[in-house]
């Protein structure tokens, strides 16, 4: 610790040297290997080759890197997110954030698609035929 410094009105603190370890990508290698594994062995629904996942994986991070390091003070996490793969890093009480890697089929944080041309249908409760709406 430093010398005590005069705040205002006047209450002494003292200064500390914090030092913060730099996210990037490098920091979560391992929670990209596990997710490599991961899905080398089991997903087979993402047309990717591992190697296409994997550099997709590391974009991922880094627009989460990016949310997390410019989230309001209020907010504890940076999420980014394609049609198949969320990543979330979250504050922790260590030097780090927390970084967990998903693989969805669906995702609450997707905007739902455009609305079409489909017609509403509603079923009266006397079990008539549905009619269309226009």
């Amino acid at each position: 610790m430093g010398a005590p410094s005069r705040a205002p009105f006047g209450f002494p603190y003292w200064r500390r040297s914090v030092s913060v370890q730099a996210v990037t990508a490098k920091v979560f290698s391992q929670e990209i290997a596990q997710a490599t594994r991961a899905y080398e062995k089991y997903i087979i629904c993402i047309n990717k080759t591992p190697d296409e996942f994997e550099a997709s994986l590391l974009s991922l991070l880094n627009k989460a890197i990016k949310a997390y390091e410019g989230r309001g003070p209020d907010l504890r996490h940076g999420i980014a997110l394609d049609h198949y793969v969320t990543v979330i890093l979250s504050q922790s009480d260590g030097p780090r954030p927390l970084c967990g890697i998903y693989f969805n089929l669906h995702s609450p944080y997707r905007k739902p698609p455009p609305p079409g041309t489909a017609k509403r249908v509603t079923e009266s409760i006397s079990g008539s035929q549905p009619k269309s709406e226009e």
